[in-house]
């Protein structure tokens, strides 16, 4: 089990006895996170599919394709989101992917920032990766903010990439390279 460390918060796998908790986040943060994300089926707020998909994370993680934390305050040991490396692909790669998504009531108050410095870390210093890569939609303002804050370049645009709330929607592609982490 890899476990990450920042100043306000720790960062630790999911496991069966958090699927309560990640629904009640899940379900709380439905209309918050489907402004930039894909809407799911009813379904996927449920444990039942929550538990179904801590399985395929558990086997990814098995496989060395992806990590996956929930984000905890470290007061409280409260859960307030989830951030993933992930499609990780080596060499001649060296690769992967991230994403984040942080509890409303969290935002604007740096855990975002301070949750994808930690997971950089993991993948630059830890794992060993070459480069990483996260997909923004234009229209997330404070996404776009946090990526930049911490260095990530904005490499281009990619057309009509996601599926989101019944229209295929542009994402910007951002890249951060081991040597300027």
């Amino acid at each position: 089990m890899i476990l990450l460390k920042s100043e306000r918060l720790y960062f630790r796998p999911l496991t069966m006895a958090d699927v309560d908790t990640f629904v009640e986040l899940l379900e709380r943060n439905r209309h918050f996170w489907t402004i930039h994300e894909p809407k799911h089926h009813e379904s996927f707020y449920t444990r039942d599919v929550q538990l179904e998909k801590l399985a395929e994370t558990q086997q990814q993680v098995k496989l060395g394709k992806e990590y996956t934390w929930g984000i905890f305050l470290s007061d409280t040991s409260q859960l307030i989101g989830s951030i993933s490396v992930y499609s990780i692909r080596r060499l001649p790669f060296s690769s992967a992917h991230i994403g984040y998504s942080l509890d409303e009531s969290m935002t604007q108050q740096g855990f975002g920032t301070e949750a994808l410095i930690a997971a950089l870390r993991f993948a630059f210093r830890d794992f060993g990766l070459h480069r990483v890569e996260a997909l923004v939609s234009p229209r997330n303002e404070a996404s776009i903010k946090m990526l930049e804050k911490v260095g990530m370049v904005r490499e281009g645009q990619l057309r009509k990439n996601l599926f989101i709330n019944g229209r295929w929607e542009d994402h910007y592609l951002y890249s951060m390279i081991e040597d300027e982490f």
